[in-house]
């Protein structure tokens, strides 16, 4: 299983659930919304909070290749 392609999509993937909140809460004025600013950074930054947290998410490192 390709570890990369993985982390790619997820950090796609937060960035793009954090535009769509952001938007939803500009388009309603629904301030909640606006908390896709955490899957926003998260993404920009390449780094999951729940991953630290659930520790389930962790992926081995294949350096050794």
């Amino acid at each position: 299983m390709d570890y990369n392609k993985i982390r790619k999509f997820c950090r796609v993937f937060r960035i793009f659930i954090g535009l769509a909140l952001i938007a939803t809460g500009v388009i309603t004025g629904i301030y909640w919304f606006y908390l896709g600013v955490i899957p926003l950074i998260a993404g920009i930054a390449n780094f999951c909070p729940l991953c630290i947290i659930s520790k389930k998410c962790d992926m081995p490192n294949n350096s050794e290749d």
